[in-house]
């Protein structure tokens, strides 16, 4: 029998467009001998919408926009079916729940980027749903997304990281120049303002003296309300990717050398000025610390399914982690599958894989015991 799976994909983000080619690319590699596969939008107004079993190949990201003015669904908890909901306000309809329906899904299979999608509110609503999802729980999913906890997590497992402080847009529209003035005095040029919360690449500007700070700020804060900014450490960028639950395994690292002065959205999703080099030039030395680094930041955060981890790798050894990413980029051209592929696991394999992980994760959870007697 098949494994019905419900790719989800869209949202309500800034990497709207990002989640298309990846939930493009990820349906057409699965097996359909295997699965069964559906696909479910959701719009960047939020509005959920779901597709007609996948029989053939997508040949254009266009396929994968359903109209909103389409019934939507909503998935509701009990027997797992998803559920046309009214047109206008989209709450859930009647419906008979002894009726099986031919819609039911085995596991759901986010291919969410950003905000809405990555940060743990999809995941808890499946969680509710108690519906088998891939990829990262809710606690995870969230401090993946916000730059800031991840950093504090990482110091708190002892971690080597760049310096960094973070700002709220309250407290910046306070006293402009007391941040600028924090900054100086806490970590100098250049340094890398970002929104604490956003993936990508998004809204991210460098920094190389005080007068760049407050355009830095105010495009950062399109995109949060809380903004991090870090030092820059000089050196090389290197990422490795890591699967499992209880016992997560590493892939060969990877080196990004961007041709731009830095890794930003553009280089990575539109004009190509990107070299990756799979795998990376390391000493044995240097990938067994940045090996390590990564399963302890795995397991600090208490991740599951699939993280990439990114570090820098300094002019004098030193090995910095910079952040990890729940959901990373996932066509068969990103690094986090490209590092799986010179591992031994081509992509339609590492797919299977994570499906199947997140199948034993929710087996696992069916066993704990939720309520209690004296």
């Amino acid at each position: 029998m098949k494994t019905r799976v419900g790719i989800l994909y869209g949202g309500k983000s800034p990497e709207h467009n990002v989640s298309l080619s990846t939930a493009m690319a990820v349906m057409n590699a699965m097996d359909k001998n295997k699965f069964d596969v559906i696909p479910i939008y959701i719009t960047t107004e939020g509005q959920w919408i779901k597709g007609e079993r996948l029989t053939g190949t997508i040949t254009e990201v266009k396929q994968l926009q359903f109209q909103s003015d389409a019934k939507a669904m909503i998935p509701v908890a009990l027997n797992q079916v998803p559920v046309l909901a009214d047109d206008k306000n989209q709450h859930p309809s009647e419906m008979d729940d002894n009726k099986e329906s031919e819609t039911a899904i085995d596991v759901i299979f986010p291919l969410l980027h950003g905000p809405n999608g990555e940060d743990g509110t999809v995941q808890g609503l499946l969680e509710i749903l108690n519906i088998p999802y891939v990829g990262n729980g809710v606690l995870a999913s969230a401090v993946g997304m916000d730059k800031v906890v991840m950093k504090n997590l990482f110091a708190q497992a002892g971690l080597r990281q760049a310096k960094y402080v973070a700002f709220t847009k309250r407290d910046w529209s306070k006293d402009e120049e007391a941040a600028y003035d924090q900054v100086e005095r806490k970590l100098g040029y250049p340094c890398f303002v970002k929104p604490a919360n956003a993936g990508s690449s998004v809204g991210i500007t460098k920094c190389k003296q005080r007068a760049d700070l407050k355009t830095a700020f105010i495009e950062a804060f399109k995109y949060d309300r809380k903004i991090i900014v870090e030092e820059a450490i000089v050196g090389r960028e290197i990422e490795i990717g890591v699967i499992g639950n209880d016992e997560p395994i590493c892939s060969v690292v990877g080196e990004i050398i961007p041709k731009k002065e830095f890794y930003d959205y553009q280089a990575k999703y539109e004009d190509g000025n990107t070299e990756l080099i799979i795998p990376a030039q390391v000493t044995e030395e240097q990938y067994e610390t940045i090996k390590q680094m990564a399963i302890t930041a795995f397991k600090a955060l208490d991740l599951s399914g699939l993280v990439r981890a990114d570090f820098f790798l300094a002019e004098d050894g030193t090995v910095y982690i910079n952040e990890i990413n729940t959901m990373p980029g996932f066509t068969p051209y990103s690094m986090f599958p490209l590092l799986w592929k010179h591992s031994g696991v081509s992509y339609p394999e590492l797919i299977e894989r994570l499906i199947q992980l997140a199948i034993e994760r929710h087996e696992e959870k069916q066993t704990i015991t939720y309520t209690f007697e004296k």
